[in-house]
């Protein structure tokens, strides 16, 4: 299970890299912090995976996606 969910992480973030698209980007970096959480959680850590997928999921996506809108920076 760990090694699928890390093996998942490394495609998530290749995606995140790969996308022109800024909000594809978002959405594809949101996934991964829901992944991290998924696998803090299994690691035994749920404080982790909490504040994860608060933090990481939550606030920091609305904030990336505010910052694509008042840009402008659609992508194509």
């Amino acid at each position: 299970m760990i090694v699928v969910l890390l093996l998942l992480l490394l495609l998530l973030a290749a995606l995140v890299l790969g996308f022109r698209n800024p909000l594809s980007s978002v959405v594809a970096l949101a996934v991964f912090s829901l992944i991290c959480a998924l696998l803090f959680f299994v690691l035994n850590a749920p404080d982790l995976a909490i504040a994860e997928a608060a933090v990481g999921a939550g606030l920091a996506t609305a904030l990336f996606v505010q910052a694509v809108r008042k840009t402008g920076n659609r992508g194509s």
